[in-house]
Formats: C-alpha cells, sequence, structure tokens
C-alpha cells in the first residue's frame, strides 16, 4: 500500500488538517516528515492514497497559508521513494 504525505510549513495547521480529515472520517496519521523534503515543520500528515481525492477536496474548500504540498511514498524494503505529487 502506497500512501501519501500533506506537508505544511507551520505546525498549528499540520494539526488542524489532520482534526479536519478525522472529522471527515479520513484516515490519518501525524508523522515525522522525511529528511529529503525540506519544507515542512518536521510533522506531516500522513493518509492512504486511496483518498488522495478526499483530501485534495478538503484542501480546496479551505485555505491553508502554509500548505507545502502533496508526496506519495513508495517502501521497497529499507528504501523510501519520495515524489511531489
Amino acid at each position: 500500500m502506497q500512501n501519501v504525505i500533506v506537508v505544511f510549513r507551520a505546525r498549528s495547521e499540520t494539526m488542524n488538517f489532520a482534526m479536519l480529515l478525522k472529522s471527515y472520517k479520513i484516515p490519518c496519521q501525524i508523522i515525522n516528515t522525511p529528511r529529503s523534503i525540506n519544507v515542512s515543520c518536521g510533522i506531516s500528515v500522513k493518509v492512504s492514497s486511496s483518498f488522495l481525492n478526499e483530501v485534495r477536496q478538503v484542501l480546496s474548500r479551505r485555505k491553508f497559508d502554509t500548505f507545502g504540498g502533496i508526496y506519495q511514498i513508495s517502501q521497497n524494503g529499507l528504501n523510501q521513494k519520495v515524489v511531489r505529487l
């Protein structure tokens, strides 16, 4: 299963976005942002890629000033590949 992470530059917006997703019954998790992504406050919201359309809809409904992007994470053993969507 692949995941996407949603990155913000402000910790408060990361936390607010996670709570908003949960209010829409979208399962998510707050994680440490991978070091290869230099845009973040240090934490991001991880969501299954099967919810990508819903995540984009939530982002479009609200204004997040510090939104940094959506990244897809692919894990292959110990190797992790991060691609901006």
